[in-house]
Protein backbone atom coordinates (compact mmCIF):
# COMPACT_ATOMS: atom_id res chain seq x y z
CA UNK A 1 0.00 0.00 0.00
CA UNK A 2 1.33 3.51 -1.16
CA UNK A 3 2.34 6.03 2.02
CA UNK A 4 0.19 8.71 -0.42
CA UNK A 5 -3.09 6.66 0.06
CA UNK A 6 -2.29 5.88 3.80
CA UNK A 7 -2.30 9.24 4.37
CA UNK A 8 -5.08 10.16 2.74
CA UNK A 9 -8.41 11.32 4.90
CA UNK A 10 -11.28 9.73 6.25
CA UNK A 11 -14.33 11.12 4.40
CA UNK A 12 -17.32 11.18 7.06
CA UNK A 13 -20.95 12.35 6.67
CA UNK A 14 -24.00 13.33 9.16
CA UNK A 15 -27.04 16.08 8.26
CA UNK A 16 -25.42 17.39 10.99
CA UNK A 17 -23.18 17.79 14.17
CA UNK A 18 -24.74 13.94 15.17
CA UNK A 19 -21.43 12.76 13.31
CA UNK A 20 -19.32 14.34 15.66
CA UNK A 21 -19.65 12.04 17.96
CA UNK A 22 -18.38 9.20 15.67
CA UNK A 23 -15.55 11.89 14.22
CA UNK A 24 -13.91 12.58 17.99
CA UNK A 25 -14.08 9.02 18.64
CA UNK A 26 -12.19 8.07 15.56
CA UNK A 27 -9.78 11.01 16.24
CA UNK A 28 -9.27 9.34 19.98
CA UNK A 29 -8.89 5.88 18.32
CA UNK A 30 -7.08 6.60 15.45
CA UNK A 31 -4.73 9.96 16.23
CA UNK A 32 -2.85 9.94 13.18
CA UNK A 33 -5.62 10.33 11.21
CA UNK A 34 -6.85 13.27 8.65
CA UNK A 35 -10.38 13.76 8.88
CA UNK A 36 -12.72 15.23 6.28
CA UNK A 37 -16.29 15.68 7.78
CA UNK A 38 -19.17 16.88 5.83
CA UNK A 39 -22.53 18.01 7.55
CA UNK A 40 -25.80 18.13 5.57
CA UNK A 41 -27.13 20.96 7.98
CA UNK A 42 -29.29 22.20 5.24
CA UNK A 43 -31.17 18.95 5.24
CA UNK A 44 -31.30 18.16 8.80
CA UNK A 45 -33.17 15.81 10.18
CA UNK A 46 -32.69 13.24 7.66
CA UNK A 47 -35.36 10.97 10.34
CA UNK A 48 -38.24 13.12 8.27
CA UNK A 49 -36.91 12.75 5.27
CA UNK A 50 -38.12 10.09 2.36
CA UNK A 51 -35.72 6.86 1.76
CA UNK A 52 -35.15 8.24 -1.86
CA UNK A 53 -34.18 11.88 -0.61
CA UNK A 54 -31.66 10.46 1.77
CA UNK A 55 -29.87 8.34 -0.84
CA UNK A 56 -29.58 11.20 -3.45
CA UNK A 57 -28.03 13.60 -0.70
CA UNK A 58 -26.05 10.55 0.63
CA UNK A 59 -24.59 9.58 -2.86
CA UNK A 60 -23.74 13.13 -3.58
CA UNK A 61 -21.99 13.59 -0.90
CA UNK A 62 -20.05 10.49 -1.01
CA UNK A 63 -19.46 11.84 -4.93
CA UNK A 64 -17.67 14.89 -2.78
CA UNK A 65 -15.94 13.20 -0.04
CA UNK A 66 -14.20 10.51 -3.00
CA UNK A 67 -13.32 13.90 -5.35
CA UNK A 68 -11.36 15.11 -2.10
CA UNK A 69 -9.51 12.21 -2.19
CA UNK A 70 -10.69 10.14 1.03
CA UNK A 71 -9.35 6.63 1.65
CA UNK A 72 -12.92 5.94 3.62
CA UNK A 73 -16.26 6.91 3.94
CA UNK A 74 -17.79 6.58 7.27
CA UNK A 75 -21.65 6.95 6.85
CA UNK A 76 -21.95 8.79 10.62
CA UNK A 77 -26.11 8.98 10.90
CA UNK A 78 -28.63 5.85 11.68
CA UNK A 79 -30.58 7.20 9.41
CA UNK A 80 -28.43 7.30 6.24
CA UNK A 81 -26.99 3.77 7.32
CA UNK A 82 -30.31 2.36 7.16
CA UNK A 83 -31.49 4.05 3.68
CA UNK A 84 -28.49 4.37 1.83
CA UNK A 85 -25.49 2.28 2.37
CA UNK A 86 -26.04 -0.14 -0.28
CA UNK A 87 -26.03 3.05 -3.13
CA UNK A 88 -22.94 4.60 -0.87
CA UNK A 89 -20.40 1.52 -1.61
CA UNK A 90 -21.89 1.44 -4.99
CA UNK A 91 -20.91 4.82 -5.49
CA UNK A 92 -17.42 4.32 -3.33
CA UNK A 93 -16.52 1.05 -5.25
CA UNK A 94 -14.02 -1.67 -4.30
CA UNK A 95 -10.95 0.36 -3.81
CA UNK A 96 -12.91 2.36 -0.89
CA UNK A 97 -14.06 1.05 2.41
CA UNK A 98 -17.36 1.84 3.40
CA UNK A 99 -18.26 2.02 7.64
CA UNK A 100 -21.74 2.28 8.95
CA UNK A 101 -22.82 2.84 12.43
CA UNK A 102 -25.38 0.11 12.44
CA UNK A 103 -23.32 -3.22 11.49
CA UNK A 104 -20.72 -2.44 14.69
CA UNK A 105 -23.53 -2.16 17.33
CA UNK A 106 -25.56 -4.87 16.10
CA UNK A 107 -22.65 -7.44 16.18
CA UNK A 108 -21.62 -5.67 19.51
CA UNK A 109 -25.51 -6.60 20.93
CA UNK A 110 -25.51 -10.31 19.38
CA UNK A 111 -21.95 -11.04 20.96
CA UNK A 112 -22.95 -9.26 24.62
CA UNK A 113 -26.25 -10.08 25.52
CA UNK A 114 -26.92 -13.08 23.27
CA UNK A 115 -30.07 -13.95 25.10
CA UNK A 116 -31.22 -10.27 26.41
CA UNK A 117 -33.69 -7.36 25.36
CA UNK A 118 -32.55 -4.80 23.87
CA UNK A 119 -33.89 -1.09 23.53
CA UNK A 120 -33.24 0.64 20.13
CA UNK A 121 -34.24 4.89 20.20
CA UNK A 122 -33.93 6.69 16.74
CA UNK A 123 -35.67 8.98 14.36
CA UNK A 124 -38.56 8.24 12.66
CA UNK A 125 -37.05 7.08 9.89
CA UNK A 126 -34.98 5.04 11.72
CA UNK A 127 -36.66 3.10 13.69
CA UNK A 128 -39.51 2.29 10.70
CA UNK A 129 -36.55 0.94 8.83
CA UNK A 130 -36.47 -1.59 11.06
CA UNK A 131 -33.30 -1.77 10.34
CA UNK A 132 -31.30 -2.73 14.05
CA UNK A 133 -34.07 -5.41 14.58
CA UNK A 134 -33.38 -6.91 10.74
CA UNK A 135 -29.26 -6.76 11.50
CA UNK A 136 -29.12 -7.92 15.26
CA UNK A 137 -31.38 -11.14 14.14
CA UNK A 138 -28.89 -11.61 11.21
CA UNK A 139 -26.82 -12.19 13.67
CA UNK A 140 -29.01 -13.81 16.57
CA UNK A 141 -32.17 -14.44 16.60
CA UNK A 142 -32.50 -15.11 20.12
CA UNK A 143 -31.80 -11.33 20.85
CA UNK A 144 -35.17 -9.00 21.64
CA UNK A 145 -35.41 -5.71 19.74
CA UNK A 146 -37.99 -3.02 21.31
CA UNK A 147 -37.65 -0.14 19.05
CA UNK A 148 -38.90 3.73 20.02
CA UNK A 149 -38.88 6.68 17.56
CA UNK A 150 -38.25 9.77 19.26
CA UNK A 151 -37.99 12.57 16.85
CA UNK A 152 -38.14 15.36 19.17
CA UNK A 153 -34.44 14.53 20.74
CA UNK A 154 -32.39 15.20 17.34
CA UNK A 155 -33.65 18.99 17.13
CA UNK A 156 -33.70 19.77 20.76
CA UNK A 157 -30.18 18.50 20.54
CA UNK A 158 -28.97 20.03 17.23
CA UNK A 159 -30.33 23.60 18.86
CA UNK A 160 -27.93 22.79 21.77
CA UNK A 161 -31.13 22.04 24.02
CA UNK A 162 -30.22 19.98 26.33
CA UNK A 163 -28.60 19.46 30.26
CA UNK A 164 -32.07 21.34 31.54
CA UNK A 165 -35.21 20.11 33.08
CA UNK A 166 -37.00 20.46 30.20
CA UNK A 167 -34.74 18.11 28.28
CA UNK A 168 -34.68 15.59 31.07
CA UNK A 169 -38.60 15.84 30.81
CA UNK A 170 -38.61 14.91 27.44
CA UNK A 171 -36.26 12.30 27.93
CA UNK A 172 -37.88 10.61 30.51
CA UNK A 173 -41.16 10.44 28.63
CA UNK A 174 -39.99 8.67 25.81
CA UNK A 175 -38.16 6.19 27.95
CA UNK A 176 -40.80 5.06 29.79
CA UNK A 177 -42.60 4.42 27.20
CA UNK A 178 -43.39 0.75 27.50
CA UNK A 179 -41.64 -0.26 24.32
CA UNK A 180 -38.90 -0.14 26.08
CA UNK A 181 -40.12 -2.30 29.23
CA UNK A 182 -38.03 -4.85 30.43
CA UNK A 183 -34.76 -3.70 28.49
CA UNK A 184 -31.01 -4.53 29.88
CA UNK A 185 -29.27 -2.18 27.18
CA UNK A 186 -30.48 0.52 25.22
CA UNK A 187 -28.80 1.82 22.07
CA UNK A 188 -28.50 5.77 20.82
CA UNK A 189 -29.56 4.96 17.45
CA UNK A 190 -28.63 8.31 16.41
CA UNK A 191 -25.37 10.00 16.54
CA UNK A 192 -26.87 13.19 17.84
CA UNK A 193 -27.83 11.19 21.44
CA UNK A 194 -24.38 10.33 22.94
CA UNK A 195 -24.54 14.20 23.73
CA UNK A 196 -27.67 13.41 26.05
CA UNK A 197 -26.02 10.18 27.17
CA UNK A 198 -25.70 11.51 30.78
CA UNK A 199 -29.39 12.42 30.78
CA UNK A 200 -30.43 9.16 29.48
CA UNK A 201 -28.48 7.38 32.17
CA UNK A 202 -29.90 9.17 35.04
CA UNK A 203 -33.31 8.27 33.83
CA UNK A 204 -32.47 4.58 33.54
CA UNK A 205 -30.42 4.29 36.25
CA UNK A 206 -27.25 1.67 36.67
CA UNK A 207 -29.98 -1.53 35.70
CA UNK A 208 -29.31 -0.33 31.83
CA UNK A 209 -26.31 -0.77 30.15
CA UNK A 210 -26.47 3.12 27.79
CA UNK A 211 -24.11 1.84 25.03
CA UNK A 212 -21.85 4.50 23.28
CA UNK A 213 -22.05 3.81 19.50
CA UNK A 214 -19.17 6.09 18.48
CA UNK A 215 -16.99 4.05 20.38
CA UNK A 216 -17.93 0.50 19.14
CA UNK A 217 -17.91 2.28 15.42
CA UNK A 218 -14.16 3.94 15.76
CA UNK A 219 -12.67 -0.03 16.61
CA UNK A 220 -14.41 -1.41 13.67
CA UNK A 221 -13.10 1.61 11.50
CA UNK A 222 -9.76 0.87 13.08
CA UNK A 223 -9.79 -2.87 12.52
CA UNK A 224 -11.36 -2.34 8.97
CA UNK A 225 -8.41 0.02 7.91
CA UNK A 226 -6.10 -1.86 9.48
CA UNK A 227 -6.94 -5.22 7.77
CA UNK A 228 -6.76 -3.60 4.54
CA UNK A 229 -3.80 -2.04 5.10
CA UNK A 230 -4.95 1.69 4.96
CA UNK A 231 -4.07 2.45 8.98
CA UNK A 232 -2.02 5.41 9.46
CA UNK A 233 0.71 4.44 12.01
CA UNK A 234 1.63 7.98 13.01
CA UNK A 235 0.23 9.32 16.18
CA UNK A 236 0.03 12.83 13.80
CA UNK A 237 -2.09 13.58 11.04
CA UNK A 238 -0.69 14.35 7.84
CA UNK A 239 -2.44 16.92 7.56
CA UNK A 240 -5.39 19.21 8.97
CA UNK A 241 -8.96 17.74 9.42
CA UNK A 242 -11.84 19.59 7.43
CA UNK A 243 -15.12 20.41 8.32
CA UNK A 244 -17.75 21.02 5.45
CA UNK A 245 -21.30 22.21 5.90
CA UNK A 246 -24.00 22.58 3.54
CA UNK A 247 -25.37 25.48 5.51
CA UNK A 248 -23.40 26.70 8.46
CA UNK A 249 -24.95 27.32 11.89
CA UNK A 250 -24.03 28.56 15.05
CA UNK A 251 -24.99 24.90 16.50
CA UNK A 252 -22.61 23.17 14.81
CA UNK A 253 -19.68 25.97 15.52
CA UNK A 254 -20.13 25.65 18.78
CA UNK A 255 -20.50 21.50 19.25
CA UNK A 256 -17.32 21.64 16.72
CA UNK A 257 -15.04 23.68 19.12
CA UNK A 258 -16.91 21.42 22.07
CA UNK A 259 -15.51 18.24 20.69
CA UNK A 260 -12.23 18.89 19.46
CA UNK A 261 -10.96 21.77 21.63
CA UNK A 262 -9.68 23.92 19.30
CA UNK A 263 -10.56 25.90 16.36
CA UNK A 264 -11.72 24.20 13.41
CA UNK A 265 -11.25 24.70 9.89
CA UNK A 266 -15.25 25.31 9.19
CA UNK A 267 -16.25 26.05 5.32
CA UNK A 268 -19.71 26.81 3.83
CA UNK A 269 -20.51 24.48 0.50
CA UNK A 270 -24.00 25.02 -0.65
CA UNK A 271 -24.01 21.58 -3.16
CA UNK A 272 -27.58 22.19 -3.93
CA UNK A 273 -27.22 25.26 -5.20
CA UNK A 274 -26.54 24.03 -8.42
Amino acid sequence: MSSHRIARPIGIFDSGIGGLTVAAAIRRSMPGERLLYFGDTEHFPYGERSPDAIRHYAIRITNFLLDQGCKAIVIACNTASAHASGPVELTAGDQVPVFNVIDPVATHIAETWPTGTIGVIGTKGTIASRVYVKAVAKRNKQVKVRSLATPLLAPMIEEGFYNNNISLAVIRSYLEHRNLAGMEALVLGCTHYPLIRDEVEKVVGSRVSVLDPPTIVAATIKQGLKDQGLLRRSRTPAGADKFFLSDMTDSFKSSAKRFFRKPMQLRELRMWDH
